[in-house]
C-alpha cells in the first residue's frame, strides 16, 4: 500500500487574496480548523504516514500548525483545559511523520512534485494532494482516497481521481479520455489521453481530474525531462502523458463531492457544508442558517 503523500503547499493563493497576503491560503478556516488539516486527515484516514510538505519561505505557518507547541500544551494542561490539549495533540497521530522540504522558485505544480523526489525516491509509489480541493465522503463507507489507493495496488497504475462536472463547466478543468466506457463510481479505466480546459465541443468526456493522484517514483525521471510547458512552468500534465504513454495511466472515478477552496465561494460552500453537520456547532449553525433565511 502506498504510505507516503506529497502536498504541494508553495504557491501564493493569488485567487484568495487579500485573505491569503500575510497567512497561507491553506491555513484559512473552515469551521473549526485550516483547510490543510482536513487534507491531511483525508490522508491518513486512507493509511498514509508520511506526508510531506513542499513549501515555500512563506509557509512557516503550516509547518507550525502540525508542530508540537510546549508552551501552549503546558498551559491549557495546567488550566485543565484537557478536552483543547487532546485535539491538539490528535492533529498529528504518534505513528504520522510530517516532513518540509522547500520549493525554492515558484517553477509549476509538476516541479514541486520533483522536489520531494529526494524522500519518496524513484523506486516507490506515492500520493499527491492538492490543498485547494476537499473531498467530502461524509456519506460514503470509505473515503474515495483509500478507493483509489486500493485501485493502484491491484492495477499497479497510476491513477488520477476525476469527477463528472456539468458539460458547460468542462473548459474549466484538465479532463481525461477514456479508452472505452466511463468507469462506474469507485471504478478505475484506462486512459488514452488528457486534454487542458477543452471547449466543450472538443471534450473527451467531461470527467474532470480534481487533485489526487497515486503516482509510481518513475514519474521524477519523467518531471526531470519534462521541459517548460505553460506559463513557463514544469507541467504535471506533461508529465503524466508521458508516463500514459510508456506504461499507462488510468482514471478513478470518485463518489464523493469536492469543494474548490483556492476561491472564497469554495470556502463558503465547504463552510456551509461542513459546519452543518459539525457535531458542537452544527444545530447552532443550521439555526443561523434558518434565521437568515426568515429574514432574506
Amino acid at each position: 500500500m502506498i504510505r507516503k503523500a506529497v502536498l504541494p503547499v508553495a504557491g501564493f493563493g493569488t485567487r484568495c487574496l487579500p485573505a491569503s497576503k500575510a497567512i497561507p491560503k491553506e491555513m484559512i478556516t473552515i469551521v473549526d480548523r485550516p483547510v490543510i488539516q482536513y487534507v491531511v486527515e483525508e490522508a491518513i484516514a486512507a493509511g498514509i504516514r508520511d506526508i510531506v510538505f513542499v513549501t515555500s519561505s512563506n509557509k512557516g505557518a503550516i509547518e507550525n500548525h502540525f508542530d508540537t507547541h510546549a508552551e501552549l500544551e503546558a498551559s491549557l494542561e495546567a488550566k485543565g483545559k484537557h478536552d483543547l490539549l487532546a485535539s491538539l495533540r490528535a492533529i498529528v497521530p504518534d505513528d504520522v511523520n510530517i516532513i518540509s522540504i522547500r520549493q525554492g522558485e515558484p517553477l509549476g505544480l509538476g516541479h514541486a512534485i520533483l522536489c520531494a523526489r529526494p524522500i519518496i525516491g524513484d523506486d516507490e509509489p506515492f500520493a499527491v494532494l492538492l490543498p485547494d480541493v476537499l473531498v467530502d465522503n461524509s456519506d460514503n463507507p470509505r473515503s474515495d482516497l483509500a478507493g483509489m489507493l486500493e485501485a493502484y495496488d491491484q492495477h499497479a497504475t497510476a491513477q488520477l481521481m476525476v469527477e463528472e462536472v456539468d458539460w458547460a463547466q468542462v473548459e474549466k478543468y484538465g479532463i481525461v479520455a477514456p479508452a472505452g466506457d466511463v468507469p462506474a463510481p469507485s471504478r478505475s479505466a484506462d486512459l488514452v489521453g488528457m486534454v487542458e480546459k477543452p471547449p466543450r465541443d472538443q471534450a473527451p468526456s467531461n470527467l474532470a481530474v480534481i487533485g489526487r493522484y497515486a503516482l509510481p517514483g518513475a514519474i521524477f525521471p519523467i518531471l526531470e525531462q519534462t521541459s517548460p510547458g505553460a506559463g513557463g512552468e514544469i507541467q504535471l500534465t506533461d508529465a503524466i502523458e508521458s508516463l500514459r504513454e510508456q506504461q499507462g495511466v488510468q482514471a478513478y472515478r470518485m463518489r464523493g463531492t469536492t469543494y474548490d477552496c483556492g476561491q472564497p465561494l469554495g470556502y463558503l460552500e465547504a463552510t456551509l457544508a461542513y459546519a452543518r453537520r459539525h457535531p458542537q456547532w452544527g444545530d447552532g449553525f443550521k439555526a443561523l442558517l434558518a434565521r437568515y433565511h426568515e429574514e432574506s
